[in-house]
């Protein structure tokens, strides 16, 4: 720093230089002020290392439950296609227009698949599923109807949509009731949002735990530093020369914390993925956990840095304006 004020302070005694002079100096004081703020971390790892562990920590968490949304939200939406709409039809409705009507169904434009189920059918999938094969065996007629199960086209999955479906169907010749359980779906839908809101709040509250670590520490570097920044003053250094070191610290304290936090992230993915992996094998899914990727991870260190330089710059401006030279 000592360096940077004999060269501002040339700057500004004299006549006016060029214009491209004046570029240049501009330039190299911010050079200075760059490499002199890495160089006070690097002098200083102990107390950095805590800084950093802490911000790391801070983007972390909220970082890593934004990851577990997107994933859920991921698995869950394969789950929609299992919410299915049952189509029950007449007892008169043969074979044949049953597979007529699941064509008709399947032509609609909110209709992804129509299977049809005949009778025979759905006793032998009962009797399969249910375990009561030799109750059946008792039984003179099979009281099992025909049906039709409607998966819903992706962007129809929502209640309103469904229910919309559910009573176009139910106005088609030969059917008796569209039936469809919406309560999951919407239990589903209210989970998410309220996790989306949760995360939203943690992620808040931590990102003002950063600008408050990052102040702090730029508070102290402040006030160790008080009598240099006395004497800088005395030989003509502005508080915007002044100011520059320190916003360069909390620059350099964010991007550290992002990457740091970005290594916690991953190192949880890699952790956890493989238990993920054997669950999802077990519901015969490939499903496998996803990192933030490139824009996941330029945003959270773009975010780290912009709490750095806001953190830093609420410091310096409450606290540079109360010192000056006795």
């Amino acid at each position: 720093m000592k360096g940077a004020v004999r060269t501002h302070r040339r700057a500004r005694t004299g006549g006016a230089p060029p214009i491209h002079t004046r570029f240049q100096a501009w330039g190299v004081n911010h050079v200075q002020a760059l490499v002199f703020s890495l160089g006070r971390l690097y002098r200083n790892p102990f107390a950095a290392a805590l800084t950093l562990t802490v911000i790391a920590i801070a983007l972390a968490l909220p970082s890593g439950l934004w990851l577990a949304l997107k994933n859920l939200q991921a698995a869950s939406s394969g789950w929609d296609h299992g919410a299915q709409l049952s189509v029950f039809v007449d007892d008169a409705v043969s074979d044949g227009d049953l597979q007529s009507l699941a064509e008709r169904i399947t032509g609609m434009a909110a209709v992804d698949s129509a299977r049809p189920v005949t009778r025979e059918d759905a006793l032998a999938e009962f009797r399969a599923l249910s375990g009561f094969g030799e109750a059946l065996d008792l039984l003179d007629h099979n009281p099992l109807p025909a049906l039709v199960l409607v998966t819903p086209a992706p962007d129809h999955q929502g209640p309103e949509q469904v229910r919309s479906l559910a009573s176009e169907l139910e106005a088609l010749e030969g059917v008796t009731q569209a039936q469809v359980d919406l309560q999951w779906v919407q239990r589903l839908q209210a989970i998410l949002e309220m996790t989306r809101r949760g995360v939203a709040l943690v992620a808040v509250l931590l990102a003002l735990g950063v600008l408050l670590v990052v102040g702090n520490t730029i508070r102290l570097d402040i006030l160790n530093r008080r009598r240099e920044i006395e004497v800088a003053k005395l030989v003509g250094a502005t508080n915007g020369f002044i100011r520059r070191p320190f916003l360069y610290g909390g620059l350099w304290l964010g991007l550290f914390g992002g990457l740091l936090a970005l290594i916690i992230v991953g190192v949880g993915l890699v952790l956890l993925n493989g238990p993920v992996q054997q669950l999802a094998a077990l519901y015969g899914s490939d499903f496998r956990l996803e990192g933030p990727g490139f824009r996941g991870a330029l945003g959270l260190l773009g975010l780290a840095v912009a709490l750095g330089l806001g953190g830093s710059w609420i410091a310096v401006g409450r606290h540079l304006r109360d010192i000056e030279p006795q």
